[in-house]
């Protein structure tokens, strides 16, 4: 069994832990994942990505999960947005 010194240190609550510093952006693109996301931007439909692309929808929507997730978003709308915002997409 081990033995305490009899020095406690204070044990800090969870209200008090703060998250570690998110950087902006953590990965770029592929330039799969930018082919798509010039297609959303076209407005084409998963499934007329992937007949274009010759992929399956299944694919294009992995695509689509994974740029959400590297840019931290939660809908298409907000992966445009911030596409745009970030420079990754540009408006012609």
């Amino acid at each position: 069994m081990a033995k305490t010194t009899g020095k406690s240190r204070p044990r800090k609550s969870l209200a008090d832990l703060e998250p570690p510093p998110r950087t902006k952006r953590p990965e770029s693109l592929t330039s799969r994942e930018q082919e798509i996301l010039e297609l959303i931007w076209a407005g084409f439909k998963n499934k007329e990505i992937g007949h274009r692309l010759k992929i399956s929808v299944k694919t294009v929507e992995a695509h689509r999960a994974n740029m959400m997730k590297k840019m931290r978003v939660s809908n298409t709308a907000q992966l445009l947005k911030t596409a745009i915002q970030s420079g990754v997409l540009r408006i012609r």
